[in-house]
């Protein structure tokens, strides 16, 4: 027996990832504010389990898209993914501020598990529920 017998094999998918993520990083060295590039680095990041790095681009997409609720949902899910709970609220309440209306998705999303085991989530739904249309929430 070799000792490469007992290395762990990385899946088809795990690689994959992870020529994806060295791909987009090397297109982010050569044009940083390229937002085509950082928003799917940061998904896959966080596919990857690479939070603070995910954390790191939701906040530079913030920075230059600070209008686009998605930017913010995705920075809400960024902060909860590390239960950071109250600057996930924060992000979520300028989501919903810029336009964000998908209330059913947020009520089941993976990413925001931490958030929604929070009181304070509670409290927020109930103000998301005064502020909107009765048809959304």
């Amino acid at each position: 027996y070799g000792s490469s017998s007992f290395m762990p094999r990385r899946s088809k998918s795990e690689e994959l990832l992870e020529f994806e993520i060295g791909f987009y990083e090397k297109l982010l060295s050569a044009y940083p504010d390229f937002i085509d590039v950082l928003v799917p680095l940061g998904d896959a990041y966080t596919r990857r389990g690479l939070y603070d790095k995910g954390l790191q681009i939701d906040l530079r997409l913030t920075q230059l898209r600070g209008s686009d609720p998605l930017s913010w949902y995705n920075l809400a899910c960024s902060h909860a993914l590390l239960n950071r709970v109250d600057e996930s609220l924060d992000a979520l309440r300028h989501a919903v501020s810029a336009g964000y209306r998908d209330v059913e998705y947020l009520q089941k999303d993976p990413d925001l598990l931490n958030l929604r085991r929070s009181p304070k989530y509670r409290q927020f739904l109930d103000s998301l529920a005064a502020a909107l249309p009765k048809s959304n929430v």
